[in-house]
């Protein structure tokens, strides 16, 4: 009787066992299921890792900047040191990737140094060959680290009713440019709606626009993706408003730091439709800006460099090119360089003019001409000569390097040492030509052969320009479990 009522006895227990064990299972498998969160667009839930928002369709990556959680509250970890990158720095020049031992450490990953924090020692060489200072050692779990101006999810900024998109906002990638600017005038447009705002379209064919009595609703800044689909949404939605562009269109899309521009997939323009960019050049970009603008009557306003913005009973007073606009709201589309110094050469407004690159390994076997004597001409050429087959020549109209930091004096003493780097000090640029440029030097002017000409004389940087009008700047981390989209022009 024992034999049967023991066997009888263990079966049960066997299964009360697995059934215990099925149940604590099923609840670990909960916990770790992805949970959902509701899209900053349009509240609809998102599962966790989605690229794009199942219901409004906006790429979740473009609120990835404004979701992330600030440095200074990011959770403090211990254990070894590993190098992160700040990804607003990066250019992906691949120097890096040549100086680190280890091999798959740091790789060039959608043009972006990036981490892979099992491989990683911790001994700093790519930190010590970094160019443009992008890469730090830490013992967090950030993989990347950028400062941006302090935006909520419909990118309005601690000064309320001024918003900033596009690569102000910490991003240089034209899809998420687009969604932004079109994001955040949705909001104010709905915003002006509950407050009872009237509303109406400013003429189609206004040359000009008459703020008089009656603000604008609307200022938008700058007229690159950003600023070009804030203006697009603004005039969809009824709104009196005017982007104001303080060179031309042309300027605009020259300023751009890539020679490539490439979308994975389309983006949805507002007036317009689906957007496709593949591999293509910035004057191909500029012909596609110019028919939409033609097709919508969109009222970009030339001309008007804006030289401040203050908040005045209510509203916004922006001075621009000798006018000044009144306006309910302000997006900033400025960019994230300002507005670069020229050297008033001939020739400069050649498409082979830039005036701050991003993507390096686009120039590899070109023949570059670098113009400074600061640490960012410096870092561009340094940067330039790890490209294979990349001739650098740094032209500087001083007669030393006095201006830089002392690790960037070093590697392009060591880069002109070993021919990477041909340094004319005591030389000027006179003037750009297709395929030269005509250098002035100790001896007399010659032409240099050339294929890209890199400008690195300073500007006025945008963040002070935040700062003075109240806008918060602050220090965010990303960590590395949260999902990394391709990083695409």
């Amino acid at each position: 009787m024992e034999g049967p009522l023991t066997a009888a006895a263990f079966v049960v227990v066997t299964v009360l066992l697995v059934a215990r064990s099925a149940r604590r299972k099923a609840r670990t498998d909960a916990a770790a299921r992805p949970k959902s969160a509701p899209c900053p667009r349009c509240r609809a839930p998102v599962p966790a890792r989605a690229t794009f928002c199942p219901a409004c369709g906006v790429p979740q990556q473009a609120f990835e900047i404004v979701k992330a959680t600030r440095a200074a509250e990011a959770p403090k970890e211990t254990g070894p040191l590993h190098a992160i990158v700040r990804t607003d720095v990066c250019v992906g020049c691949g120097t890096c990737v040549a100086a680190c031992p280890e091999p798959g450490a740091i790789v060039l990953k959608d043009k972006v140094a990036t981490v892979d924090r099992a491989i990683c020692v911790g001994h700093g060489k790519c930190a010590e060959a970094c160019p443009v200072s992008a890469i730090v050692l830490t013992r967090g779990a950030a993989v990347q680290r950028v400062e941006v101006p302090d935006l909520d999810s419909g990118f309005e900024s601690s000064v309320p009713g001024l918003y900033v998109v596009g690569e102000l906002g910490g991003r240089g990638l034209i899809k998420n440019a687009i969604n932004e600017g079109k994001i955040a005038v949705e909001r104010i447009a709905r915003d002006l709606r509950e407050r009872g705002a009237r509303l109406r379209l400013a003429p189609a064919n206004a040359a000009t626009v008459d703020s008089g009595p009656e603000p604008l609703d609307l200022v938008v800044v700058g007229s690159g993706p950003a600023g070009l689909s804030a203006g697009l949404e603004a005039h969809r939605a009824g709104l009196r408003y005017a982007v104001l562009e303080q060179g031309t269109l042309a300027d605009s899309i020259r300023r751009y730091p890539r020679h490539k521009l490439l979308l994975a997939e389309p983006v949805r323009v507002p007036l317009y439709g689906d957007l496709w960019v593949d591999d293509a050049s910035k004057e191909e970009l500029l012909r596609v800006w110019e028919e939409i603008i033609a097709r919508t009557r969109l009222n970009l306003l030339t001309g008007r460099r804006v030289e401040g913005v203050e908040s005045r009973g209510g509203l916004f007073h922006v001075t621009a090119g000798g006018e000044t606009f009144r306006a309910r709201r302000v997006v900033l589309a400025l960019g994230r360089r300002g507005t670069p110094r020229r050297l008033g050469v001939p020739g400069e407004e050649l498409p082979k003019v830039f005036y701050d690159i991003v993507e390096m390994e686009q120039f590899k076997g070109s023949r570059m001409l670098v113009v400074g004597g600061g640490d960012s001409a410096v870092e561009s050429a340094l940067g330039l000569a790890n490209q294979p087959g990349t001739e650098v020549t740094l032209s500087y109209r001083g007669d030393a390097l006095a201006r830089v930091k002392d690790r960037n004096r070093a590697k392009l003493d060591a880069a002109i040492a070993r021919g990477a780097v041909r340094a004319h000090f005591k030389s000027q640029v006179r003037e750009i030509r297709a395929d030269a440029v005509v250098l002035e030097a100790t001896g007399g002017t010659r032409p240099l052969p050339n294929d890209y000409v890199v400008i690195r004389i300073g500007g006025d940087p945008p963040y002070q320009f935040l700062q003075r009008i109240g806008v918060r700047i602050v220090p965010k981390e990303i960590a590395l479990s949260e999902p990394q989209g391709a990083s695409v022009a």
